[in-house]
């Protein structure tokens, strides 16, 4: 079995980078908690025993430190007994090499280009700071922690997930955390908040739609399909979703008047608004296809203004989306003219 053991442990160099300063190293690919998990599983696999060591090397990476810390502040039980229970599983002793070997080709990923790509669809001057922490853990899903202070990518260390794969999943996250960390700016933030309440509200949640900005920014263009690498399956899952487009606008409609008028209470509020997340729900589909439409018929400055200002979200998309309908390619549907006022503080 070819393991950790037999190659150097990785400290990959990434980059911190400014659009108006350049390139500068700023960040790390951080696999610590990886090679500690691997350097077990081929302890067991070879039947030699597992000193306390060996855990606390684990237990004290930073990954796992951190690992630990963002599972108590979303409240769910995570514990060092736990852990070794899942390190010494069988299934995972039984997938050890293919997780040593995905490991492998991951670190070879050049971060330069989706830091790039997130680059690209950022304000002048943005900045990116990421850790990256391709982990192995029970739970198989990957996020951003700690975007305002140390921001951090946690990545499932996954063997289905090509190296091409990875790179677009990176470029999404860098771009969810200059997001951010960058827009809208402080002036903005004060404006919003000193909306009413409702309208501050649904103006925050509209952020939301950030999902679907990432995806263009991912893909490096409106012409790119966001799912150019991905599995067939997922590719198709997106165009099924996408042929519901004006529906799916229309559902956000309901929710962003409902929470502007009143007439939904706070816990069918937040219900909603969470499941337009989904696998890659409306935050996503809706907000790509708006801010696709955006750039090509506005330009990229219009888009980057739109979404680091959300009261002028709508407003901008329905200007970019009647200009793309008088050109008669495709009939796109518009915010109401009420709605989009209301969204803006302007009832």
């Amino acid at each position: 079995m070819r393991l950790l053991s037999v190659r150097p442990v990785l400290s990959v160099v990434i980059f911190l980078v400014s659009a108006s300063a350049g390139a500068e190293p700023g960040a790390v690919m951080n696999t610590d908690e990886a090679d500690a998990v691997l350097s077990i599983l081929e302890k067991r696999a070879a039947d030699l025993g597992i000193a306390e060591s060996d855990w606390d090397r684990l237990f004290e990476t930073e990954p796992y430190i951190r690992l630990k810390k963002r599972e108590a502040v979303m409240k769910r039980d995570f514990t060092d007994e736990e852990f070794r229970e899942f390190v010494l599983s069988d299934d995972l002793v039984a997938n050890a090499e293919s997780l040593a070997d995905t490991l492998e080709k991951w670190a070879s990923v050049d971060l330069s280009s989706p830091i790039a790509k997130a680059m690209a669809y950022l304000p002048e001057g943005s900045t990116i700071r990421a850790k990256v922490y391709p982990v192995i853990k029970p739970m198989t899903n990957s996020f951003v922690f700690e975007i305002t202070t140390d921001p951090a990518i946690f990545m499932y260390l996954d063997p289905e997930v090509t190296p091409d794969k990875l790179a677009n999943t990176l470029a999404h996250e860098f771009h969810h955390i200059g997001f951010g960390g960058n827009c809208p700016s402080e002036a903005t933030k004060r404006e919003i908040d000193a909306l009413p309440d409702e309208t501050a509200w649904i103006a925050w949640r509209l952020r939301a739609f950030g999902e679907g900005f990432a995806m263009l920014a991912a893909a490096g263009g409106p012409k790119v399909h966001p799912h150019e690498v991905s599995p067939e399956e997922e590719r198709n899952r997106w165009d099924d979703d996408m042929s519901r487009f004006e529906e799916d606008l229309r559902k956000v409609e309901a929710f962003v008047a409902g929470s502007v008028d009143g007439s939904l209470a706070d816990e069918e509020k937040q219900k909603i608004f969470r499941s337009f997340y989904g696998e890659q729900g409306p935050w996503y589909t809706v907000g790509w296809k708006m801010a696709v439409t955006i750039e090509e018929q506005l330009g990229r400055q219009a888009l980057l203004d739109a979404f680091c200002d959300p009261r002028e979200l709508l407003a901008t998309y329905n200007r970019a989306a009647a200009k793309q309908n008088q050109l008669g390619e495709e009939r796109l549907p518009l915010w109401t003219e009420a709605l989009v006022d209301a969204t803006r503080g302007r009832r």
